[in-house]
């Protein structure tokens, strides 16, 4: 006996070896990324002298363990850390979750139940069929009685047959609810296979001592996504822009009551700076395949994986379609190609990117960020002559090699940036976002907390080549804090949103929406028109100032008037002054564009065609204050000498030669017409046909 107790005490001496103590822990903080989140979580335990091993269970299982830090040692130190999937611990699932399969299984209860009464009931019909029969060979059954009997019979088997479909319907509707719960729990990616993340970690102590740890982690399959309701009641009031995150994770562990922060890094980005190697020149046989090497673009917008439909236009860079550019599903042989006026539709189908392309362009790889995606091609000189398309087949601080000059805002005096001795241009930031000089100018004095003035390799170190010649970090006193009280941090290449009301986001991959700020923003109103493409007229707004907001690249809900007009996207990293954005189609300005038939002739000169074009474009402002409008229409640009285009007349307009564009920009009075005019001549080879 004391052998057998002594064989049990070696034993579980042996299993608390292997295996070690669990210790429970809590997450305390998300910080949100752009694509991933870091979470801390929080843990209490008890060091004996020595060292010992525990084991921090119920984890998510996609976390990064190369980002795993633990801190509050207190003099202990840290022998090894290990992650790991647990396969034989499940996640506990969340309230929502076990309420609906218990629901389930009520449900299943209740069907049982329903079959049981059936089976009574038809048990019973087997009865009375059974004994049908009345009476015997020598005993006549009198009429009265038969009658009796048979009116029994019937009315009893008619209540059966009717509580039977009664429990039959009622099980139908039971299974038409377990059907409707179990597409509820697809929605919710339950997985009831999900095993656990562990970490184990083996820690050091000279003394018993207990430790109050944080511990750190990144975990994919989580993220943040801006959305933005842009509101204009009228074209003489500042525009009131609501600015949100749509939040979501499926992490596999419930974010509860936790203190959330959003930040715009994002720490899956390619931070290393480039390597500039020399371009060497040699002579090269004729059939030489060019490669062209192009810079890597830069994308502002992020994947969404909330978008189901893509719509949207294809142009070049005036703003003329391009139609039967080809837009690819990147990875995937799946596409489409845009029609007479560049727009196409197309289904993600699980894609991140697209990838457009068009003869005598540069092809562009953009991520499916919004259910709207407007594109404009740059042309590539070096790809004229195409005629094939293939289609479908942050640094820290201490890390600079550079001191960073900063200056606070008792020390600032801006005249017009001249303190600032640069060569060439620098690259500004405000408030952590790529701006311009005359942004900067702009700024009121006041406003400004800090400027800090990076060069050398300190700057491209965090901003790339696009900094050699400096960069200019310009922080305004925005008061820290946005409209509903939460703090804002403004870092050198990022910006955090603290939400300050404990936030509980459900690890079901859908969206959790977060209010972060309101802005009440001054605009300048102006339409565009291009009746040649689109015979309807399109509102826009412009605003300055704009680095003041902390906005990031996203999909906007507009409303003018009260009514809501649509989707656009707005661009807040692109360099320029001013940020414009569509409102959508105002009906009261109307605009048409006809042909003067006076103009029309088709005559014949020898063996060429000669076709006189000329149109006229009818501008109303149908509303009660005057309006600045931007009108753009195009003459034929010919690309074979044998095509002649002559006789261009194009009144009033701005006319571009290279590109054909004619541009009208004026101010319309209420309740006014205006009208345009442009004309041209068209001669070919009277046998031959053009694209016209």
């Amino acid at each position: 006996m004391k052998q057998l107790c002594y064989l049990f005490l070696c034993f579980t001496t042996f299993v608390f070896a292997i295996n070690p103590k669990p210790i429970p822990s809590a997450i305390k903080d998300v910080t949100v990324f752009v694509d991933g989140a870091q979470i801390t979580r929080h843990a209490t335990i008890l060091l004996s002298a020595g060292t010992t091993e525990f084991s921090f269970t119920k984890l998510s299982p996609h976390i990064l363990e190369n980002s795993i830090q633990i801190s509050g040692l207190n003099n202990a130190s840290i022998i090894s850390i290990n992650y790991a999937i647990n396969h034989l611990s499940k996640l506990d699932k969340s309230e929502t979750i076990n309420q609906l399969k218990a629901e389930i299984e009520r449900l299943k209860d209740a069907i049982n139940a329903e079959e049981d009464i059936m089976s009574g009931y038809q048990e019973e019909l087997k009865i009375i069929k059974e004994n049908r029969k009345l009476g015997n060979e020598n005993q006549v059954v009198s009429l009265e009685k038969l009658k009796q009997f048979a009116a029994y019979y019937r009315t009893r088997i008619t209540e059966i047959n009717t509580l039977i479909n009664k429990s039959l319907k009622t099980n139908r509707d039971y299974n038409e609810q377990i059907g409707d719960i179990k597409k509820q729990l697809q929605d919710l990616h339950v997985d009831d296979k999900i095993q656990s993340g562990e970490i184990k970690a083996k820690f050091h102590t000279n003394a018993s001592k207990q430790l109050n740890l944080v511990i750190k982690y990144n975990v994919k399959n989580a993220g943040w996504f801006p959305i933005y309701d842009l509101k204009a009641k009228d074209i003489n009031k500042p525009i009131d822009l609501h600015y949100k995150a749509h939040v979501y994770q499926n992490t596999g562990i419930r974010w509860e009551n936790v203190s959330l922060t959003l930040s715009t890094n994002d720490p899956n980005t390619n931070n290393l700076k480039p390597e500039m190697n020399p371009k060497y020149l040699n002579f090269v046989s004729r059939n030489y395949n060019y490669n062209t090497e192009n810079a890597t673009k830069r994308n502002d917008f992020k994947h969404n994986p909330f978008v189901k439909l893509i719509t949207g236009t294809i142009t070049d860079e005036s703003g003329m379609p391009l139609p039967g550019a080809s837009i690819i599903l990147k990875g995937t042989s799946i596409g489409t190609s845009t029609d007479f006026d560049g727009n196409f539709s197309i289904e993600p189908q699980g894609a991140e990117q697209l990838e457009i392309s068009y003869v005598g362009y540069v092809s562009e790889i953009i991520p499916i960020h919004s259910s709207v995606i407007n594109i404009s091609l740059q042309e590539d000189v070096s790809r004229l002559e195409e005629v094939v398309v293939v289609g479908y087949g942050s640094n820290a601080a201490s890390a600079l090699t550079e001191s960073v000059a900063s200056v606070t805002s008792s020390n600032i005096k801006i005249r017009g940036a001249g303190t600032f001795k640069f060569k060439s241009k620098p690259l500004y930031v405000i408030d952590g976002v790529t701006s311009t000089e005359n942004a900067f100018k702009k700024l009121d004095e006041d406003r400004i907390a800090s400027i800090d003035v990076l060069k050398d390799e300190a700057a491209t170190a965090i901003y790339g080549s696009r900094a050699s010649d400096g960069v200019i970090i310009i922080t305004t006193k925005k008061g820290n804090l946005t409209s509903n009280g939460d703090v804002i941090k403004a870092g050198i290449t990022n910006t955090n949103f603290e939400i300050q009301k404990l936030t509980s986001v459900e690890s079901d991959g859908n969206i959790t929406v977060i209010d972060i700020d309101k802005y009440t923003v001054p605009s300048t109103f102006s339409y565009f028109a291009a009746p040649v493409i689109n015979e309807n007229v399109f509102l826009t707004a412009k605003i300055g100032d704009w680095q003041q907001y902390n906005l990031l690249p996203g999909e906007v809900n507009v409303y003018f008037e009260d009514s809501y007009s649509g989707i656009t996207t707005i661009n807040p990293y692109a360099i320029t002054d001013s940020l414009t954005v569509s409102l959508g189609i105002d009906p009261n300005v109307a605009i048409k564009r006809k042909p003067i038939n006076n103009f029309k002739k088709n005559t014949f000169i020898g063996h060429n065609k000669v076709i006189e074009k000329a149109y006229q474009i009818e501008l109303k402002n149908n509303k009660p204050t005057a309006i600045d409008i931007v009108i753009l229409d195009r003459v034929p640009v010919s690309e074979d000498k044998e095509i002649k285009v002559d006789d261009i007349e194009t009144g009033t307009s701005d006319y571009n030669p290279k590109k054909g564009i004619l541009k009208w920009k004026t101010t319309i009075s209420p309740n006014q017409s205006e009208n345009y005019k442009f004309s041209y001549t068209l001669k070919y080879p009277r046998y031959r046909h053009i694209s016209l």
